[in-house]
């Protein structure tokens, strides 16, 4: 992977989170990182690299790459150049899989903000065999879909004793605004449940779990939780799922492991009145006529301005018992969510995958497998806080 002729191509640029990871790594990536920008609309392209070597002048010589997902070749060439691939062309079951193949093909690493569990499914029956055999790691959900959770129970279990029975849960509260391309990927997951549901029956019919350890999801109904002073539900998206693989994959989550997966919503009126929206929400995705009128009431290219930005917020509290006695509360926090903390993770994440001694593996894996500690350091030194707040 040395020779290739780039660490780090980041894939949709001008999109609107893509553009603040253009920045991001403008800003931040080291002076002799070899990265470049990759799309289809070569002015657009020129425009960001313009605002980029206002940020850095040696930017002005960014190289530029045409890649279109309507084009496996274009995108065969780009992955065959690079060591790390970063996309934000969302939603991904619609746009992500030529890349998903190009990457697997070439043993090229892989980097998504997909909260699609339909697609990630999908690309593991599809590419991780490939994957392995090449040497390319495909990592989905580097953005705030599923950083905080991933690597924050594993930032919480190693709190722990180890080779005992240990239980983790997780509770979630943000204060965002979320752009037009997330709200189309929501839309596109609620009336695609009967598809997701039936890729995943068969992901699980031939995916290897381990035989000497547990792991588990667990879920109950909606309860009060002191910790967080408010009633909490638990939530169907990706994160958890990411979770319990990344400890089926990593004996340090002890024999016998469990995972509660919950949002913070505070007082019982917002609960009930978060459960009617969701639902109706739900039941009219599924249906072409309305999923369609859904569609058009934001457009994908949207986004929240820098001043909501600026007052955005994300906290996740976790807390992890351990079967043999002990008990940890940790925190994962930072700012806007959606867009400029997730910019860092995938900015990061990319950097991680391209230059840190990481662990050998290869294959479709999560955040905490592929590059765990490595990158929970990159990301308390770019500013999002993992820390501990009571042990006893």
């Amino acid at each position: 992977m040395s020779e290739r002729e780039y660490e780090v191509v980041l894939f949709g640029a001008t999109g609107f989170t893509g553009a603040l990871t253009a920045r991001y790594l403008a800003e931040g990536a080291a002076a002799d990182t070899r990265w470049a920008l990759a799309g289809r609309n070569r002015a657009k392209l020129e425009a960001l690299r313009g605002e980029l070597a206002a940020i850095d002048p040696r930017l002005a010589e960014l190289p530029l790459l045409h890649a279109d997902a309507g084009d496996p070749e274009s995108l065969q060439a780009v992955a065959a150049a690079t060591k790390v691939i970063a996309t934000t062309v969302g939603p991904y079951i619609t746009y992500g899989e030529p890349l998903v193949a190009a990457c697997a093909a070439a043993g090229t690493g892989y980097l998504d903000l997909t909260g699609e569990p339909e697609f990630v499914d999908k690309m593991w029956l599809g590419y991780h065999e490939q994957a392995e055999r090449t040497g390319a790691r495909l990592i989905h959900s580097c953005g705030f879909d599923s950083i905080p959770y991933d690597l924050g129970v594993l930032y919480t279990v190693g709190q722990l004793p180890e080779g005992v029975p240990l239980a983790v849960k997780g509770f979630f509260r943000a204060s965002a605004t979320f752009s037009g391309g997330t709200y189309h990927s929501a839309i596109t997951i609620m009336g695609r449940l009967r598809q997701g549901a039936a890729v995943a029956r068969q992901r699980k019919r031939l995916e290897a779990r381990p035989t000497d350890r547990r792991v588990r999801g667990v879920l109950t109904p909606p309860y009060r939780e002191p910790l967080v002073d408010g009633w909490v539900a638990p939530v169907p998206t990706i994160d958890p799922q990411h979770v319990l693989r990344s400890a089926r994959a990593l004996p340090r989550y002890g024999p016998d492991f469990s995972y509660s997966h919950y949002v913070v919503l505070g007082k019982l009126p917002v609960l009930a009145g978060a459960a009617v929206g969701a639902g109706t929400l739900v039941a009219a995705a599924q249906l072409p006529p309305t999923r369609a009128l859904l569609l058009k009431l934001r457009d994908p290219g949207d986004g929240p301005s820098a001043e909501q930005r600026a007052k955005a917020w994300f906290r996740v509290t976790m807390e992890g018992t351990a079967g043999t006695g002990g008990r940890v509360v940790t925190e994962v926090f930072g700012g806007d969510p959606g867009y400029g903390e997730t910019a860092k993770m995938l900015g990061e994440a990319a950097l991680c995958l391209a230059k840190d001694e990481l662990p050998d593996v290869a294959g479709q894996t999560t955040p905490a497998v592929a590059m765990g500690q490595a990158l929970i350091d990159r990301l308390i030194a770019a500013g999002i806080g993992f820390r501990v707040i009571e042990r006893t």
